[in-house]
């Protein structure tokens, strides 16, 4: 690989001479290296400093390769971990790849292949910060019509093996819905492996999906198993099906119909056993006719259709969620329990929620983490809309009195700093946003990040800018 790479690289490992040569590696190659004997050195590490990308030692005395990336999985869910291993099987890829690991690498590595998986691991880390994809919430929570008729085509599907092809907008939980297919299935013991296709260029993409053989191309240091093989006896969720090339729909549609495919630089075929769920918010239909994605493949994916309704249409949920997220996050955050009065309800309700359930979640963690009360009303709701960029405080008219009253920060009067540049007034309110999300976080800005709506790197570089690090 002979592009530069931009990022920087947390390594784990117990023996400083491998930390060495590897971080040499990575810093000819443009990155920056941090470097932790342990666990729990790593795991200060990434409280203090902004990592894109974790590489980690399976064997190491105290806390392994896998407690290491269970932490980072709880912790810094957008940080995506490598492991190094010198037992490298495919059980073992399985087990890391289930436990949410990006990738392995066996030791001796190769410097080719450590610096291609490292490519690929920011490539997918840009493309899960770009789509900001949610923690999972457990389960499907709701009472509307829309959502039971959902559950109960997810649960007939379950029982079959028929592919199923989950539609909808972006946060209405199509992954969730993918793992209730899973769970309920007679492949539940079987690994749950997801690939989100729109993260990945086409070659990585297909390497990804299909493995390859040693020598198949620059950094194939050895033979790997794609997640098609990784997900044998179990099921395979393609997240953003809509997105991939023409080539790799060919190559997708052959391991759909024939349940066998040949890793890249091979001649072998591998037979797999693996179930297929794919999802995609792209409008497949007009992709076809415009001979952008395949009509067969389309036809095989689109066995068992279930749409997945977006929050606006089915209001009736809003209640039940914001109950769930306000216990969880109150919880995760150390704060008491908050109630959500009526009018605090009607404030959410007003709203659209283009984000859906996602954008829901994501309002009602930073509104449990900065919130000075613990009973939510319509003011309380609308003081933390106005401050959030996408929304907006509801027409009085469809709130109750005690909720359609602005504050007094929003029916102040125009000041002669209305004459202030936009760009100079954009920049102050930032800054004083980062400094109340730090203060309120405690200066953890992990959770900062999270408050504000933007990955840690992101945080960082804003710090940097405003002078606050």
């Amino acid at each position: 690989m002979n592009e530069s790479l931009k990022g920087t690289v947390l390594l784990v490992d117990d023996d400083p001479a491998v930390a060495k040569v590897l971080g040499a590696l990575l810093t000819q190659a443009g990155l920056t290296t941090h470097a932790a004997r342990d666990g729990q050195e790593a795991l200060a590490l990434l409280a203090s400093k902004p990592v894109d990308v974790v590489v980690s030692d399976v064997r190491m005395p105290g806390m392994d390769g896998l407690q290491v990336l269970a932490e980072v999985s709880r912790g810094w869910p957008d940080v995506p971990v490598i492991l190094l291993t010198a037992h490298g099987t495919v059980p073992l890829a399985v087990e890391a790849m289930k436990a949410g690991a990006a990738d392995f690498v066996l030791k001796p590595f190769d410097r080719e292949e450590i610096l291609f998986t490292v490519r690929k691991a920011l490539l997918r880390a840009q493309g899960e910060e770009a789509r900001q994809q949610a923690r999972p919430t457990g389960g499907f929570i709701g009472r509307s019509r829309p959502m039971a008729d959902v559950q109960a085509v997810l649960a007939k599907a379950a029982a079959g093996t028929a592919t199923v092809l989950l539609r909808g907008e972006s946060g209405t939980g199509k992954e969730l819905a993918a793992k209730a297919v899973h769970d309920g299935s007679p492949r539940r013991e079987g690994p749950f492996v997801k690939l989100h296709c729109a993260a990945l260029p086409d070659t990585l993409l297909e390497s990804e999906l299909f493995g390859y053989e040693k020598g198949a191309f620059t950094g194939a240091a050895t033979r790997k198993p794609g997640r098609v093989e990784l997900a044998h006896g179990g099921t395979l969720f393609l997240d953003e099906v809509g997105d991939i090339s023409p080539a790799v729909q060919v190559k997708l549609l052959r391991v759909i119909q024939e349940r066998e495919l040949e890793r890249l630089g091979g001649t072998q075929t591998v037979k797999v056993d693996v179930r297929f769920v794919a999802a995609t918010h792209q409008p497949l239909e007009e992709r076809v006719k415009e001979g952008r994605f395949r009509e067969d493949l389309f036809y095989r994916l689109n066995v068992v259709p279930v749409w997945l309704p977006a929050l606006r249409e089915r209001p009736d949920d809003i209640e039940p969620l914001a109950l769930h997220f306000l216990e969880v996050h109150a919880k995760t955050n150390g704060r008491p329990p908050f109630t959500l009065t009526p009018d605090g309800l009607a404030a959410l309700r007003a709203q659209p929620w283009p984000g859906n359930v996602r954008q829901l979640q994501n309002f009602l963690e930073r509104l449990v983490v900065l919130s000075d009360t613990q009973v939510l009303g319509g003011q309380e709701v609308l003081n933390e809309l106005a401050r959030q960029p996408g929304l907006s405080p509801a027409p009085t008219s469809t709130l109750p009195v005690s909720a359609a009253s602005p504050s007094s920060e929003l029916q102040a009067a125009p000041t002669a700093d209305s004459a202030r540049t936009l760009e100079s007034q954009r920049k102050e309110m930032e800054r004083q946003a980062m400094t109340d999300a730090l203060r309120r976080a405690g200066d953890n800005r992990t959770l900062a990040a999270r408050l504000l709506g933007i990955s840690r790197r992101t945080l960082y570089n804003k710090l940097e800018e405003y002078g606050l690090l």
